[in-house]
């Protein structure tokens, strides 16, 4: 009986988040497709290849969509980000009001790594509070 090596060691999420941990931000890239990826995943949504390699991600995204989260303790937005890849992740643009994040601001990523590594984003626009 032979078995598939993708379920070897740690999965896609715990292998991006021990990145993240290293202050380092990968995505997947498909080695049949070419195309890149989020979120970490053991086969490529587009052509469902399962040769997916971990590569650096630039960091540079625009904001494809924007909500305000409005809670007792204050107001985040929660964005959606298209990465210079391709990939489009979730994930927030910090230095701003919420309301002031709009949709095809330029971010560029940076890890937050206490308590727990995540990644955010900022403006790299000229978006001001």
């Amino acid at each position: 009986m032979s078995t598939d090596s993708r379920f070897d060691g740690p999965g896609p999420d715990d292998v991006w988040r021990d990145a993240l941990r290293q202050e380092r931000f990968l995505i997947q890239r498909c080695r049949n497709c070419e195309r890149h990826r989020f979120p970490p995943a053991l086969v490529c949504a587009a052509c469902g290849g399962s040769d997916l390699v971990w590569v650096e991600a630039s960091g540079r995204g625009v904001v494809y969509a924007s909500t305000v989260v409005r809670e007792r303790e204050g107001s985040y937005n929660v964005a959606l980000i298209d990465l210079a890849e391709g990939a489009r992740l979730m994930s927030r643009v910090d230095g701003l009001a919420p309301e002031a994040v709009r949709i095809g601001m330029s971010v560029t990523a940076r890890i937050e790594t206490a308590p727990e590594p995540i990644l955010l984003f900022h403006a790299t626009d000229g978006g001001v509070l």
